[in-house]
């Protein structure tokens, strides 16, 4: 009995490593993965609870934009991503009577690459010419507050790869809320993000990045109108591409004129820490600029910039 015992659970744990194992790096079009803005790099991007990001919510928790207090909002963001990889994005989001709608982009460009044929000889290989790859992703969204603790959002988003002249597509969907629990500035979010069916590149078939996302928030001095700030956050990530992670991120802000910001993830193989800073110079049109550095280990460090600018 004991040795029948012994061997299920030898066998039960061999075929949770192997489905773990097969499950990791599994999905395609992971450039939706990739953190966008400044504030969301600087915070180890813990932002699903966030509920001032007004029009760049449609990349963390489109249930953000449902407590925007900008009619107009515009955000736009750049990073030097690694091998000279270019990352932008922009989005915008107008607060309407029926609700919020907003729109988002994210680009990728991968460059230049020099296009090579086999030869024989010495030489090995020849230069024909060059051919070039990117990515994008086109979202629309929707959020409204349903009452004035609880938000929902859905995003509806087109996404492409290509290069030269090979290209996959597919249509994804994102979809969250957020609620205020009622204890102080408690706030529970939830996301799932790049939830769609497979799609195939040339004839080879593969799976959407999709990822559950489960965030707790709260200011643990003043609060969002306060002189002086500070909002603890914490995350779980459950992608469907590889084992389940934590980000942690704080926020201290005075006057919401500087403010600084920290974060570490847990469980990644080499994401460590980030941090940045935010101004508001407090102008007559609301403007922000966010700086984040986020640590990659091996990897090296990126560097990233957001401009916001809203319109009340």
């Amino acid at each position: 009995m004991k040795s029948k015992l012994l061997l299920l659970l030898i066998l039960t744990g061999t075929l949770g490593w192997a489905q773990d194992f097969r499950k990791t790096a599994t999905a395609g079009f992971v450039f939706l993965q990739l953190p966008v803005t400044a504030r969301s790099a600087a915070l180890a991007e813990a932002s699903v609870t966030l509920p001032d990001m007004n029009s760049a919510a449609v990349f963390s928790n489109p249930a953000g934009l449902g407590f925007t207090q900008q009619t107009h909002s515009f955000s736009a963001s750049y990073s030097n991503w690694f091998a000279d990889i270019k990352h932008y994005a922009a989005s915008y989001s107008f607060n309407s009577a029926m609700g919020v709608f907003g729109v988002g982009l994210v680009a990728l460009d991968f460059g230049t690459m020099a296009r090579t044929r086999r030869v024989t000889g010495q030489k090995v290989y020849e230069i024909t010419g060059d051919f070039s790859s990117s990515a994008m992703a086109l979202s629309l969204s929707y959020s409204r507050m349903l009452t004035d603790k609880f938000s929902f959002g859905v995003s509806v988003k087109y996404a492409r790869e290509a290069i030269d002249i090979y290209s996959a597509t597919n249509i994804l969907f994102d979809g969250g809320v957020m609620y205020y629990t009622g204890f102080r500035s408690l706030r529970i979010g939830a996301s799932i993000q790049n939830f769609g069916v497979e799609t195939k590149y040339i004839n080879d078939p593969f799976k959407m990045p999709s990822v559950l996302k489960l965030g707790l928030a709260s200011e643990i001095v003043g609060d969002m109108s306060s002189e002086y700030r500070v909002t603890a956050l914490v995350e779980a990530l459950h992608p469907n591409d590889g084992d389940e992670k934590v980000n942690t991120g704080i926020e201290m802000s005075w006057k919401n004129i500087v403010t600084l910001r920290g974060g570490y993830k847990f469980f990644y193989d080499e994401d460590t820490y980030s941090f940045g800073v935010g101004l508001n110079p407090n102008l007559s049109v609301p403007l922000q600029l966010d700086f984040a550095f986020a640590n990659y280990g091996r990897l090296g460090n990126i560097l990233r910039f957001s401009l916001n600018i809203g319109y009340n």
